[in-house]
């Protein structure tokens, strides 16, 4: 077999398993969610269809296959260049590239065979029995380290909005009696929850906040079933993620998932669910009143007592206060609750206030549903000067969504970047064409921003949705 072919293949086979695999990354290894949930599907046609194509025709022509190689690997570099979320080399990324070459050099030389599909069919079936085998193992591991830490208080945390700022509220608050350790940044799958397990959660620990996801039937009660929390918090319900749920209801039974806990003593949950109450499930949601939302922070009234924190958003009454309730329930006073908020930063990237340049900037770029984006939008029309927002819209919603974004933007903002394709046609439609901007790509930002805004503006980042989506 001519050495330059094998060259070729080996090429060709390495740049289109990096693209396979990145995609797989971003869907969490999940392959159906790769072909049938992807946000950009003519990815596919232009990155694996048409190459793998070309290449097969260069091979069967003339032997060819190696200058359709070069120019694949060329133009996946400069798709990589162009994401915002690269692929992360773990440990599993690795034996599956490892794998790949493996199985591809074998197929080449024991067949004869060029084949392009069979070494990414074999290595994704094998690269799955094998992270199956391992991930075994490392379940295993940290459940004899829950085992071990018997006394450990642990708290469940889901929502459709709002679950990492709940986390993150109810971790500052108990640090001040306990030690306290919540999940990390936005960790909230189950292999995410055994990882941290495993990797960071202190032996010492007091208390262990957990953070609950999902993009299907039974992911809660995966998460839920092996941490076995005492307390769990169901915040509000809405269509973030419909796509995958295709109904509200689909959402909530999802969400309820979290009270599948052996050891469940009380539960909160948002009025949204529409569950019942019983004596160890509490509805909330209408006991908070009062509600006042500035550009300073957020006050509200909950059991008679006002509440305060320098945290943006009206929508973070609700988060604060079932913060509060489970502080109360695990000792704190009303005095130490209140020391404690007045302490309590914003969470990265949501409703973040930044004053930076003469310009106010409020970074909500990781707040990605209907409600936040409309409360901030509420929030951003209190200021007296230049409204600018910067967004993709909404993604993994109806159109009826952005619709609404659309609209109110127009209402509300002087400036509006849509940034990306994804729902640019929507805004064209409900925003007047002086006020609408489009930014194709991001590293365009910098430039845009000297150009385009001012000292005095108001400047809102709703939704910052990598660039695959």
């Amino acid at each position: 077999m001519n050495l330059m072919n094998v060259a070729g293949h080996m090429l060709f086979l390495a740049a289109i398993g990096y693209y396979l695999i990145t995609n797989l990354q971003w869907y969490i290894y999940k392959i159906s969610r790769v072909l049938f949930n992807h946000t950009k599907p003519w990815w596919h046609l232009l990155y694996f269809v048409i190459p793998y194509v070309l290449y097969l025709s260069a091979n069967y022509l003339g032997g060819y296959g190696y200058i359709v190689a070069i120019l694949y690997v060329i133009m996946i570099y400069m798709w990589h260049k162009g994401l915002d979320k690269p692929l992360v080399w773990t440990g599993r990324v690795r034996r599956f590239s490892v794998l790949l070459m493996f199985v591809t050099l074998y197929i080449s030389f024991t067949f004869h065979n060029l084949s392009v599909l069979i070494p990414l069919i074999v290595t994704y079936i094998a690269s799955y029995f094998i992270e199956k085998v391992l991930f075994g193992n490392y379940r295993r591991r940290a459940e004899q380290k829950l085992d071990d830490m018997e006394d450990m208080i642990t708290i469940g945390i889901t929502a459709s909005y709002g679950k990492t700022s709940i986390k993150n509220f109810i971790a500052h608050l108990l640090s001040s009696k306990y030690r306290t350790y919540p999940t990390p940044r936005s960790v909230n799958t189950f292999g995410g929850v055994v990882r941290d397990i495993n990797e960071d959660l202190p032996e010492d620990t007091e208390i262990y906040v957990v953070e609950m996801g999902a993009r299907g039937k039974g992911d809660i009660a995966e998460i839920s079933t092996f941490v076995n929390p005492q307390y769990v918090i169901v915040g509000q319900i809405g269509p973030a993620h419909i796509e995958y749920f295709k109904t509200l209801e689909n959402i909530r039974n999802t969400k309820m998932e979290i009270i599948q806990s052996d050891r469940l003593k009380e539960a909160w949950v948002h009025e949204s669910a529409q569950v019942k109450p019983e004596d160890y499930v509490h509805i909330f949601g209408d006991d908070i009143k009062d509600i006042e939302a500035t550009l300073d922070g957020t006050s509200f009234t909950l059991d008679g007592v006002r509440y305060s924190a320098s945290i943006l958003g009206a929508f973070n009454a609700v988060n604060l206060a079932v913060s509060v309730k489970i502080a109360r329930v695990l000792g704190l006073t009303n005095d130490e609750i209140q020391q404690g908020l007045s302490t309590l930063k914003a969470v990265d990237h949501r409703l973040q206030r930044i004053d930076a340049g003469g310009k106010l900037i409020l970074d909500d770029s990781y707040n990605g549903n209907i409600d936040g984006m409309m409360t901030a939008f509420d929030l951003v029309s209190t200021h007296g000067g230049r409204k600018v927002l910067i967004t993709p819209g909404l993604v993994e919603v109806d159109d009826e969504f952005n619709e609404q974004v659309a609209k109110r933007a127009n209402e509300v903002f002087d400036l509006v970047v849509a940034t990306g394709d994804l729902n640019y046609e929507i805004f064209k439609k409900y925003i007047d064409d002086e006020k609408l901007l489009k930014l194709p790509i991001k590293s365009a930002m910098e430039q845009m921003l000297a150009e385009q805004t001012y000292p005095g503006d108001l400047i809102l980042f709703a939704n910052d949705a990598p660039s695959f989506v």
